[in-house]
């Protein structure tokens, strides 16, 4: 009887996976008159039944894709690379190429790997973090990507990725067919930031002055030429659109504000950012426009221009929304308009001197009783990464006149590439 049972399993999978198939066969017979023995003794249905077969659904296959880098000195080009890989698969996963592979590669990087894994980790689109990540993918590392982290595809951007042998570091990944390429962000990469500081070095000492003072804010040099400084990015609402959570608070919510240049966005950014979004339901950010912080820091300040600056903030996790070129002063009509709950200032931030006639910006807030000074949780500042390149800027004139001409290259040979 058990022998019978087991030789009829197959007749009972086949109706439950393959219901149309097999009805399809049982009314050919009901039609044809033929025996029902030939099924294995199994009674035939009547059409009315027929209809209770479904099949089984299965859950989607949930693609997950691989992007790697250095990102250092991460800017709003690293952002929306990860935010077109997203865009391939269901979950992203990061791998953060160490600080030992980058300067074998490269040169010494900016951020070490803390900073650069907090930047990283900042960002809404990222689901999850490979830390130490190897500069070239490896068969080994491949194959650990396949088959321990489940990826199905690696992601690259249109402009090459070359070992310092020549080769091309995802080689592997396009030979075993699981390569997909985005489009790369153009006006700006990490070279081009450092670049617009180490000319700003160059410029003053032309002059005469010191290198710290300048990086400190020098007020007095607001007559130096910026041409060495103008930004490439072409800004677009459609970019501002994609970055944008695209909602807003709920009808009580609790709104909290913050606000300052953010400018080379950092690591000690996104931390205090995030302190601020958990003293509420929705976190709105005021980004100063470049006139208020030239004019309050001096030049080379801001080295990323306002749009720049605002999609990095936007790219953040904690951020729900921003204020383009905020105001300098919190007045009680912008607590008004936005709804503010509390206005909250971090401890460590850039020397913002007042200028003659000014007022505490923060003066009204805190007569309303809804400011609140934050514990920063960490001390970097704009011009502390900015002086660590200056500190180093030989080493880093080395490393950039090496990837400027990859980068004139690149443009050279630059063809039209679809995406976004």
């Amino acid at each position: 009887m058990a022998m019978e049972y087991e030789s009829n399993n197959w007749i009972w999978d086949g109706v439950y996976y393959c219901p149309h198939l097999f009805g399809g066969l049982m009314l050919t017979a009901a039609l044809l008159g033929l025996s029902t023995t030939y099924f294995g003794g199994i009674g035939l249905f009547p059409l009315s039944y027929l209809g209770i077969f479904h099949t089984k659904k299965r859950e989607k296959k949930r693609i997950r894709v691989y992007m790697d880098g250095c990102f250092d000195l991460m800017h709003y080009g690293h952002a929306n690379a990860l935010r077109q890989a997203k865009g391939l698969g269901d979950e992203l996963v990061v791998g953060v190429v160490s600080d030992e592979e980058i300067i074998a590669n490269k040169g010494p990087p900016v951020l070490p790997m803390e900073e650069r894994l907090a930047l990283v980790s900042g960002l809404k689109w990222v689901d999850q973090v490979i830390v130490n990540a190897p500069y070239a993918i490896t068969e080994q590392f491949m194959k650990s990507l396949f088959n321990e982290h489940k990826i199905d595809y690696i992601i690259h951007g249109d402009d090459p990725c070359l070992l310092p042998d020549g080769t091309d570091a995802y080689a592997l990944a396009k030979k075993a067919g699981r390569y997909k390429q985005i489009k790369r962000t153009e006006g700006v990469s990490s070279t081009d930031i450092v670049a617009r500081i180490l000319s700003s070095v160059k410029d003053t000492k032309g002059s005469g002055d010191n290198n710290s003072s300048l990086l400190n804010g020098d007020s007095g040099e607001r007559h130096q030429s910026r041409s060495c400084q103008i930004s490439q990015f072409l800004p677009t609402s459609r970019r501002i659109v994609q970055f944008s959570n695209g909602q807003g608070p709920g009808p009580n919510a609790c709104i909290v504000y913050i606000d300052g240049a953010f400018d080379l966005f950092h690591a000690g950014h996104v931390e205090i950012l995030k302190k601020a979004r958990q003293l509420g339901d929705f976190l709105l950010v005021g980004i100063l426009s470049d006139n208020i912080v030239s004019e309050h820091r001096g030049l080379p300040y801001p080295v990323m221009r306002l749009h720049e600056r605002s999609l990095s903030v936007l790219a953040c996790r904690y951020v729900d929304e921003v204020i383009i070129g905020a105001p300098w002063e919190v007045t009680k009509d912008m607590i008004t308009t936005f709804n503010i709950s509390l206005v909250v200032h971090g401890t460590v931030a850039e020397s913002n001197s007042l200028l003659p006639g000014e007022t505490d910006p923060y003066a009204v807030p805190k007569s309303m009783g809804i400011f609140r000074l934050l514990e920063s949780p960490k001390s970097i500042t704009t011009s502390s990464v900015a002086q660590r390149i200056v500190a180093n800027h030989e080493a880093y004139k080395k490393r950039n006149a090496k990837k400027v001409r990859s980068e004139r290259k690149y443009y050279e040979d630059k063809t039209y590439v679809s995406g976004d």
